[in-house]
């Protein structure tokens, strides 16, 4: 049996919900065990009131970070500092980084080159550089419990793409349709577990940030690859492919 993977999760407290916590380690919970576990900020101020009392349900150690000028500065430098030191000083296999702050961009991919993941969190506002920069990147949005209405899920901002959108986001098309590409065995077909692994090693990419469970289900919402199954295993290959070999 192989031991768990050890991950430390940093908590930029000023720029990440507390109501989204218990989703954030459940998350983690998949990849290994949070051994580490800091929340940073000035904990003198109201603001982080509804994070005072989830430290200990959850045992998270506030690190007190005073605001030594306007801003936030104060608080990025302490956790990337921390961030340093816990990567060189422990053997961790993972950070989980919780912010929508584009300032952990190069930290993240200072940790990745020393062969750690990254699993980032954050609100819908983060910057795409910092999205990118992780191994895997989850929009807190579309996290925890599933909106009972479209309403609902129209506010929380985690309603499906459609085929039109998810045909339109170019970057996504062109990751998958390349990862098809990569996977194909010699019968022309690509399995579904080639794709997500490839997918995962390449980019910073998960399918409930367009509203879908699994990536085969986000996959064939797009319309884009011919899809069949063969016993319990999903295998793709692009129409245009299918189309080429008509002509």
């Amino acid at each position: 049996m192989t031991d768990e993977a050890r991950i430390a999760l940093l908590i930029d407290a000023d720029n990440c919900p507390a109501a989204k916590i218990e989703v954030i380690l459940d998350e983690l919970a998949k990849y290994g065990v949070t051994n580490v576990r800091r929340a940073y900020g000035n904990w003198k101020s109201s603001g982080l009131k509804s994070w005072e009392e989830v430290l200990h349900e959850y045992a998270i150690q506030p690190i007190q970070q005073f605001a030594y000028t306007k801003g936030k500065n104060a608080t990025d430098s302490a956790m990337i500092i921390d961030a340093m030191d816990l990567l060189y000083t422990q053997k961790l296999d993972g950070f989980g980084i919780a912010s929508s702050d584009s300032d952990f961009t190069p930290l993240v991919m200072r940790i990745r080159a020393n062969g750690l993941k990254v699993y980032g969190f954050g609100e819908k506002k983060t910057p795409m550089p910092f999205v990118n920069a992780c191994s895997r990147f989850l929009y807190l949005e579309t996290l925890g419990e599933p909106a009972r209405t479209e309403e609902g899920a129209a506010a929380a901002g985690v309603q499906k793409k459609s085929a039109k959108e998810l045909k339109g986001d170019t970057r996504l098309v062109t990751l998958l349709r390349n990862a098809v590409e990569a996977c194909l065995e010699d019968d022309g077909w690509a399995s579904l577990s080639a794709l997500g692994s490839h997918i995962s090693n390449q980019a910073s990419f998960d399918p409930r940030n367009y509203g879908y469970k699994k990536l085969g289900d986000l996959i064939e919402a797009t319309g884009l690859f011919e899809s069949e199954r063969r016993g319990s295993h999903l295998f793709l290959r692009d129409k245009r492919s299918t189309r080429k070999n008509s002509d």
